[in-house]
């Protein structure tokens, strides 16, 4: 009967995550009430400086300037099951552009997602701050001589 109900559990958070990394590409801030809980935590450990973002409010203040800078989706490739149900270790990889430059943008990003009760409480991501960095960057324009 554990078994069953982890199960259940795991595959109710496959389908919130599958939702979540649809949703964030779009820039979709509706989706934190509904995916989110209150409380969750956002970690970047490759940010510069690396960041631990505390609850809905801290979390979108700190990525609504972010949102509409890049334009993306995001695709799942991979999702990785652990021992304990309310834990997902996802890959994925975005594909789009930059709004400011118009340059490419192609990411990477390993993710470790936490569910409490069918809601994400926790997002531990890592990928390549630079790769956004240089999708935004204007590019060097020399003089000419």
């Amino acid at each position: 009967m554990r078994l069953l109900n982890e199960k259940k559990v795991r595959n109710r958070n496959i389908e919130v995550l599958k939702t979540a990394i649809s949703s964030i590409g779009r820039g979709d801030s509706d989706i934190f009430s509904s995916l989110y809980t209150e409380d969750w935590v956002l970690e970047l450990p490759y940010s510069e400086p690396p960041k631990v973002l505390k609850g809905v409010n801290e979390i979108i203040s700190y990525l609504k300037p972010q949102m509409g800078k890049l334009e993306f989706t995001l695709t799942l490739t991979n999702i990785f099951e652990c021992l304990d149900p309310d834990l997902l270790i996802a890959e994925y990889v975005s594909e789009g552009r930059s709004t400011i430059t118009n340059k490419p943008y192609q990411n990477s990003y390993i993710g470790l997602w936490r569910f409490r009760d069918g809601k994400i409480c926790g997002v531990k991501e890592y990928l390549n701050p630079m790769i956004a960095n240089e999708a935004n960057r204007p590019p060097v324009v020399e003089n000419e001589k």
